[in-house]
């Protein structure tokens, strides 16, 4: 099964953009929530159901914490809701993420995301006493149900859009900058009557999508057993905050070549270019300034 592309296009005039140097990147991805379509369109929806399956549960391959689970399978078909969305209590590191929220206007549940919020609105969208918990995007839903919706809507969930700004070629910020329109799996909450959601261990919600939360896995805070699943060694997790000049892995690789030892940590703030050398150790709350420079082998920093 493979998901759709769309045409990027270019910010001034949101025509599709060109780029002969590499013509594969004049093309992206919609967006995950592509994926209900795409279960119809493919065939894969249908046979299925067809092999008498009846619920599906998808996450993001980023989130390595996303694992079968018998027993929210059972709690699942037991509910007899066609939706459901797994959250988790919020955690510094990801008060910018997707949350739930209820529309007044009809009661149901919705996915908000950061990109879908105004600038004045984002203190109250990071706000964790307003917004406790983040979305997981782990999500359960009745095949059956689904199928039933995509043929009553010619095949189109109608999930909000998001606009992302980017440059056409990812790697070099000279080029020209594009608009991806993208829609989140997640966001399907709010096109099933008795959608619901339920409350679930930081352990099944492990993203990587930053260099950030990068570095916290790579480091002493997480272990991996047999399973290939990483484990929190910790009870609370340090937080990380690097500069933009961490931002891609390959940046990361050359200042930060060995893991960090952060299971004393509380925070790590780089805020210039450092260059970290092998085996160094960070206690509680350390902020590296906008001078840069190298930390030597073996260190604590505290």
């Amino acid at each position: 099964m493979l998901q759709s592309q769309e045409p990027k296009l270019r910010a001034d005039d949101l025509t599709p953009v060109t780029w002969p140097a590499d013509p594969k990147l004049e093309w992206c991805p919609p967006g995950h929530g592509d994926i209900y379509p795409t279960l119809l369109d493919s065939g894969v929806l249908d046979a299925l159901l067809s092999a008498g399956f009846r619920y599906a549960n998808v996450s993001n391959s980023d989130n390595l914490g996303a694992s079968p689970s018998p027993e929210l399978a059972g709690w699942f078909a037991r509910s007899g809701a066609p939706f459901a969305a797994e959250i988790t209590p919020r955690t510094p590191m990801d008060v910018k993420g997707g949350h739930l929220a209820r529309r007044r206007s009809d009661g149901r549940l919705i996915l908000r995301e950061s990109a879908q919020t105004t600038a004045e609105d984002m203190q109250y969208f990071t706000d964790p006493d307003i917004h406790p918990y983040a979305s997981t995007n782990n999500l359960w839903f009745d095949l059956q149900v689904l199928r039933d919706v995509l043929r009553e809507r010619g095949g189109v969930l109608g999930l909000p859009i998001i606009r992302n700004d980017k440059t056409v070629d990812p790697k070099d910020p000279s080029s020209p900058a594009v608009v991806q329109i993208e829609s989140a799996m997640g966001a399907a909450i709010e096109v099933f009557e008795g959608a619901t959601a339920i409350v679930v261990p930081r352990s099944r919600f492990l993203p990587v999508k930053t260099t950030n939360e990068l570095v916290l896995l790579r480091s002493d805070v997480y272990e991996w057993g047999d399973d290939d699943i990483p484990r929190a060694t910790v009870d609370s997790l340090p937080v990380v905050s690097l500069a933009s000049t961490y931002s891609k892995i390959g940046d990361l690789d050359a200042r930060m070549p060995s893991p960090l030892k952060l299971r004393a940590s509380t925070a790590l703030t780089v805020t210039g270019d450092w260059t970290f050398g092998r085996d160094i150790s960070v206690i509680g709350d350390v902020t590296l300034g906008a001078e840069g420079g190298r930390v030597p082998d073996s260190a604590t920093l505290t």
